[in-house]
């Protein structure tokens, strides 16, 4: 029988929150950049719903509801961030210097330009237009710097620093050289909403650079991976889930050139206009099909690991995210071309995503705020 000494002698024992961690004062000793990506997971459930081709009763609502959650939650990380930074300023210090942490620098910013199109797409409901745009602009201009500066710094540092061995390539290694893809399809979105003339056409440039700029460090980077696959296998489990980060470059180059086609009668002239729409679906369609066969690739590795036993850790996220850029990618292609089959593709992968987000979701609150394991500093090997 456990005596009242013994309970005293457990301040973590009979908490309903945080039950597993004895100090709370640790919690966000542990607040690593990737903390991040549940940000970009749970946004993207909600921008992938504003747009999908099939819309019912109750989506937009629940969508809206989703972007909210996506939004609460990036300022609470930001703060912990913050607290993180004063109260363990060493160990945050090292992050950069850590060979497969550094890389994940790149999903603060890609938080940022995700929730910021929610709140256009999704947040006009509740704030309206003209707020939601100035939010939009604000966290687009942050999220751009701060995307920008991780695909150079984080590429500098892998060349310079970081200890580097022929089966190092992995999916983390596209997150910092993703940002400017997604401030180009974000950009897209607020070009209706810049001044015509000159400022309307340098952004329209400025996206097209960075589609320019992520897609071909990218198809670089997949090349390594695609690498490390055939010589050196899968590798260690828990890396297993970043194979799906491929997705992402590949579904947000789609989403991009289709946004930006779209919006191009903007600020371009009609025949410029047409073209420019017409290189969404050329470049779309191929690609699409790359995304899928990496999507196979993807199922049946994970699939084949998850027989032989596959943990939860943080890199789950990495199912929702990517996949919801294929699903807003596919929706601009049904959406130029008229394919009903590509509607219906959109909608499959809607459903695959709303169930991965839900898996990851509540994997991620029974570990961070049931049992708190999530948040406490690593063990000691």
């Amino acid at each position: 029988m456990t005596s009242r000494l013994d309970v005293h002698a457990d301040p973590a024992r009979g908490r309903y929150l945080f039950r597993d961690v004895g100090d709370r004062g640790l919690l966000v000793s542990n607040i690593t950049p990737n903390w991040f990506a549940s940000v970009m997971g749970t946004g993207i459930v909600a921008n992938a719903a504003a747009t999908l081709p099939l819309q019912f009763p109750g989506l937009r609502p629940a969508a809206t509801l989703v972007w909210a959650a996506a939004t609460l939650l990036l300022v609470v990380l930001s703060v912990a961030t913050v607290v993180h930074w004063v109260r363990f300023r060493q160990t945050a210090r090292g992050h950069h210097s850590h060979a497969v942490m550094a890389h994940f620098y790149g999903a603060p910013p890609m938080a940022l330009l995700t929730v910021g199109a929610g709140t256009l797409l999704l947040g006009k409901d509740v704030i309206g237009e003209p707020a939601a745009v100035t939010v939009d602009a604000a966290l687009w201009t942050v999220g751009t710097v701060l995307g920008l500066l991780s695909a150079v710094a984080i590429p500098y540092l892998t060349f310079t620093r970081h200890e580097v061995s022929e089966d190092s390539a992995f999916g983390g290694w596209l997150m910092p050289v993703v940002p400017p893809m997604v401030s180009a399809a974000t950009g897209a979105l607020l070009l209706p909403f810049i001044p015509e003339g000159q400022a309307r056409l340098t952004m329209m440039l400025a996206c097209y650079g960075m589609f320019g700029l992520s897609l071909v460090a990218s198809l670089i980077i997949i090349t390594l991976i695609w690498s490390r696959l055939a010589r050196h296998k899968i590798g260690a489990v828990a890396m297993v889930p970043t194979l799906w980060i491929v997705l992402g470059p590949l579904g947000q180059s789609i989403t991009a050139v289709n946004l930006l086609g779209g919006n191009a009668h903007l600020v371009v002239d009609p025949s410029w206009a047409h073209a420019l729409e017409l290189f969404g679906v050329i470049y779309g369609v191929p690609v699409l099909g790359f995304a899928l066969l990496w999507g196979a690739l993807a199922v049946a590795i994970t699939v084949r690991t998850a027989r032989q036993g596959l943990p939860f850790a943080l890199t789950w996220w990495s199912f929702t995210f990517p996949v919801g850029t294929c699903v807003t990618g596919v929706t601009g292609l049904a959406l130029h071309t008229g394919a009903i089959a590509l509607d219906a593709l959109a909608v499959v992968l809607y459903v695959g995503l709303v169930a991965a987000w839900g898996i990851v979701a509540v994997r991620t609150f029974h570990g961070a705020i049931i049992r708190g394991t999530l948040l406490a500093p690593p063990q000691p090997a």
